[in-house]
């Protein structure tokens, strides 16, 4: 048989009081309303002796907040570089004295509308509904009626969610000015995207958009024109290799500014078939810090994507939108965009290197 559970009734024999007088100084509330000093250490004294825990569900329906978070994604709890936005998410609520319940959806739109429910159904302050990479979706019906946020996402329609993205226009300006310090003018390829702001694989990816404004910015400031893009079906290493080989029988680049790590590991690969070497021959610079960039020889130059930061941030935006007077909720969303640093590594050396 279980142990019967210590109640706050329990508190109080102990301590000589009332339950109501046990339940105030249990709640930090006694100085406030004048319960004496010595009555507050009586009661804390036998709560800890009896080592009692208080009902959230019964606190959290005095006092109208569950001190709880619902985190529902699509697959990020399974992913392993973007599982750190859960992590960053849980550090800022643990902080703050609030758990989160994850629920992942692997992209069934029903089951995401059943865990929202659930999330609503059992009165959490608050969602973070996220995606594994930055995508624009649709803001599922009946996310507006408590506080909420959108992680590494944007709305399709105008919403008056807040979004926390990472910063890719900047990263893209960030990588395009590692090649530039390092001073290179000509022979500067894209692999993935470009060189035209319109040449983005299919369905359109906020991070190919977004990175290839920055880029083509810092470039145009500098009076560089891509000597190329290479548009990829998908941003995995098979199609960095194609992509590269194709180019490699055409001309010889100076630099390249492959998309994300795994279509850098694909050029890697086609610049040794090729008998280059990086960066004495051709300098690479890349995007997302996955680990194969720390582990690939030469070490990959890269600009990371910020998951834990992007975590703590949507606990952070979201708390605000719990404080907040949700009566004027007519405007749209505001855009939060987290920092994403560069790792220099050893992928870009000067052209004359």
């Amino acid at each position: 048989m279980s142990p019967r559970r210590v109640t706050l009734a329990d508190v109080a024999k102990i301590a000589g009081v009332s339950p109501t007088t046990a339940s105030l100084a249990l709640s930090g509330r006694g100085r406030e309303l004048r319960i004496s000093q010595d009555v507050e250490q009586r009661v804390l004294k036998a709560a800890a002796e009896l080592q009692y825990r208080p009902n959230i569900v019964s606190v959290g329906l005095r006092t109208g907040t569950t001190r709880t978070i619902g985190f529902v994604s699509d697959t990020v709890a399974t992913s392993r570089l973007a599982g750190d936005m859960i992590k960053g998410a849980l550090e800022a609520a643990r902080e703050r004295g609030f758990m989160l319940f994850i629920g992942e959806t692997e992209g069934d739109a029903e089951l995401e509308r059943l865990l929202l429910q659930a999330m609503h159904d059992r009165q959490v302050d608050g969602i973070i509904l996220a995606a594994m990479y930055t995508r624009t979706i649709r803001v599922p019906k009946g996310m507006a009626v408590a506080p909420a946020v959108l992680l590494n996402a944007l709305p399709k329609q105008p919403s008056p969610l807040p979004s926390v993205i990472p910063d890719e226009i900047e990263a893209g300006r960030v990588a395009a000015r590692a090649l530039l310090d390092a001073g290179h003018r000509e022979g500067i390829h894209l692999i993935g995207a470009g060189p035209g702001r319109r040449n983005v694989p299919a369905g359109g990816s906020v991070a190919a958009v977004e990175r290839l404004i920055g880029i083509r910015e810092v470039l145009a400031e500098a009076g560089v024109k891509p000597a190329g893009g290479h548009v990829t079906p998908d941003w995995q290493p098979e199609y960095g290799l194609a992509a590269t080989r194709a180019l490699l029988q055409k001309e010889r680049p100076r630099a390249l500014i492959c998309f994300n790590d795994r279509l850098a590991l694909g050029a890697y690969q086609a610049l040794d078939d090729f008998g280059l070497k990086v960066p004495a021959d051709v300098s690479v610079v890349s995007f997302d810090d996955h680990p194969i960039a720390s582990w690939m020889r030469p070490q990959l130059t890269t600009v990371a994507l910020p998951h834990y930061e992007l975590g703590r941030k949507a606990v952070d935006v979201l708390f605000t939108e719990i404080g907040r007077d949700r009566e004027d909720d007519g405007g749209e969303g505001e855009v939060h965009r987290v920092p994403m640093p560069i790792r220099l590594r050893e992928s870009v050396a000067s052209p004359g290197a």
